[in-house]
């Protein structure tokens, strides 16, 4: 089993992008057209300032539904303390960690700056095609 294999190596770079000023009504449409579970916020330099989940959107939509009230921003409703991992980490030990109820998604993040994001599919897939080096069919 190799284990330096990165997270650069398997983090999607490619994705979306929601600022805080993106309304709740885009976030859903992006969150629901892409099958995520969560994005992160950043602002116009690229800097990460928040993440917002699905799970986050339900709860303001529900609530929003009662009140009539479909003005708000990602800013309102994502998280400002954000879990985030390094492109540098390996994937073993951010498998590892993710144990038990942990996001399913990590901002990957390199001095302040989000570069792509590794979710739970992607670290799979890393450790699947790892053991295939291991020459255990999978």
């Amino acid at each position: 089993m190799n284990a330096h294999i990165q997270v650069r190596d398997y983090m999607l770079h490619e994705m979306p992008v929601i600022y805080g000023d993106t309304s709740l009504s885009k976030v859903t449409e992006i969150l629901c057209s892409n099958n995520l579970f969560g994005l992160p916020v950043v602002d116009r330099e690229k800097k990460l300032i928040g993440f917002i989940s699905e799970q986050d959107c339900i709860h303001e939509l529900l609530t929003s539904s009662y009140h009539c009230d479909f003005d708000l921003m990602a800013s309102d409703v994502m998280h400002h303390e954000v879990l985030t991992v390094s492109p540098n980490d390996g994937i073993i030990e951010l498998a590892e960690s993710m144990q038990g109820n942990k996001p399913k998604i990590y901002p990957v993040v390199e001095e302040g700056q989000l570069l792509g994001i590794i979710n739970r599919t992607r670290i799979l897939k890393a450790l699947r095609e790892n053991l295939r080096g291991c020459h255990i069919p999978v």
